[in-house]
């Protein structure tokens, strides 16, 4: 009897596996890269450095979030550092905590949620670094799927 379930045990299994697959599944890898300077930030930062600049860089398996972050010319020590929600040209609210203080090449990781995840992919999330001069984030870059 079991050879005869065999077969259907394993079209069902690769059937879900395909389902998964198209559904976006769990452990998609997705890379993301964000390249970051004052003129992005809002508010406007004041005082900034001519060539305040960074870049971001991110892995998402799943809910993982592997990232690199480096910067340079700011007005300070970079305090915090977020991937925020928002939309190019409006502020909102951190959703991903990166790291305070911060130093130019460090890398951590953290978690997302699928509805965070979400706004990833639609370009609806930033990143940005902050400094004692502009606590509110020295310089911001949107973040942008790698295809």
């Amino acid at each position: 009897m079991r050879k005869r379930f065999a077969p259907v045990v394993a079209l069902a299994t690769g059937a879900l596996a395909l389902t998964g697959a198209a559904a976006g599944g769990t452990h998609a890898t997705m890379r993301f890269t964000a390249t970051l300077n004052a003129g992005q930030e809002v508010p406007h930062p004041v005082g900034t450095k001519a060539g305040a600049s960074g870049k971001f860089t991110a892995t998402v398996t799943g809910t993982k979030v592997a990232w690199t972050l480096t910067f340079a010319h700011l007005t300070g020590p970079a305090t915090a550092a977020h991937i925020h929600s928002g939309k190019k040209g409006l502020p909102g609210a951190v959703i991903v905590p990166l790291c305070g203080p911060c130093t130019s090449g460090q890398k951590g990781k953290g978690t997302v949620t699928s509805a965070q995840l979400a706004q990833m992919k639609a370009g609806k999330t930033y990143v940005n670094v902050h400094t004692a001069k502009n606590p509110g984030g020295e310089i911001r870059g949107q973040l942008v799927i790698q295809m």
